[in-house]
């Protein structure tokens, strides 16, 4: 079994995390509409190849294809009954894939819910929901929980509170951001890491957003006001469509790798990609890693 992943932190070893998930389950065939998270059951070899690809390219962490596996998502894709079973497939897919060798990430979204007094979802309503998704991937072999593409900070911090109490297992917890340094929500980076910390949170960090950029914007209010390990997750740019309809990221590989050198420069200690990417993307950013080791080895 690897060593815990907060040890590892701790000396300032530099962590990489795997890429994009949902784009990954669409190219091997996912219909549009469809919640990823059905394929846990449907296509858990899909599933799994993901994962292994990613391992392949270097990753550390593997993250399960949960981010939709809260109660309210699940309930709007008509899978509310399949609750733990798809939260815990996903999981034992993402350990079949890593062994132990790779750590095993537990992925957490939003519910997709407006908090009160905005919306009319409770702090209390959205923490019971994160409970019961954290306790099902706590149990079915998760080493992290990673709670993703975070934008409003009382649900956050609901979803960080869960995790903690059900679990007692390590919990990143990212945010998205702007160009602007703002969530959908109007959070700014150095609040989203003080109330993170205050709620528990080991890590704290952005990912998705509106690329590199806003990401490393990000990274510079969050290391002026966290001791936390930070986490860099960037998309490949914005998605651009083409004169078919498809998807395309102007992101490279290469690219990428230099904005995650910038991302290390100022403290981060997770790094991976978020949409867009790829296990080239993971692949490039290896091999920076990689070459960097070598180049600090090699001084006197």
């Amino acid at each position: 079994m690897r060593e815990h992943v907060m040890e590892v932190l701790a000396r300032g070893e530099i962590v990489l995390c795997d890429g994009a998930f949902g784009t990954m389950l669409q190219a091997r065939g996912l219909p549009p509409g469809t919640i990823p998270e059905a394929w846990n059951a449907e296509r858990p070899d899909a599933v799994r190849s993901v994962h292994e690809a990613y391992i392949a390219a270097g990753s550390q962490i593997v993250t399960a294809n949960t981010f939709g596996g809260n109660r309210y998502r699940l309930k709007d894709a008509g899978l509310l009954d399949r609750h733990d079973e798809l939260n815990r497939l996903g999981i034992e897919a993402t350990r079949a894939a890593a062994g132990e060798d790779v750590w095993v990430g537990a992925s957490v979204g939003p519910t997709g819910q407006l908090m009160q007094p905005v919306g009319d979802l409770a702090v209390a309503e959205a923490e019971a929901a994160y409970a019961a998704q954290c306790a099902v991937l706590a149990r079915a072999g998760a080493d992290i929980i990673l709670i993703e593409t975070q934008h409003d900070i009382e649900e956050a911090c609901a979803a960080i509170r869960a995790a903690k109490a059900e679990t007692g297992l390590p919990v990143f917890c990212t945010f998205a951001f702007n160009a602007r340094g703002r969530t959908m929500m109007g959070l700014r980076p150095q609040d989203a890491a003080r109330r993170a910390k205050e709620a528990g949170a080991d890590v704290v960090g952005a990912n998705c957003g509106e690329g590199p950029e806003a990401v490393l914007a990000a990274m510079q209010a969050m290391a002026g006001v966290s001791e936390l390990p930070l986490m860099a997750q960037a998309n490949a740019g914005l998605p651009k469509a083409d004169a078919h309809g498809q998807g395309s990221w102007d992101v490279t590989p290469e690219a990428m790798a230099e904005h995650v050198r910038a991302y290390i420069a100022l403290g981060t200690r997770v790094v991976g990609g978020c949409c867009g990417t790829t296990p080239e993307h993971i692949a490039a950013i290896a091999r920076m890693l990689r070459s960097d080791a070598a180049h600090t080895t090699r001084r006197p």
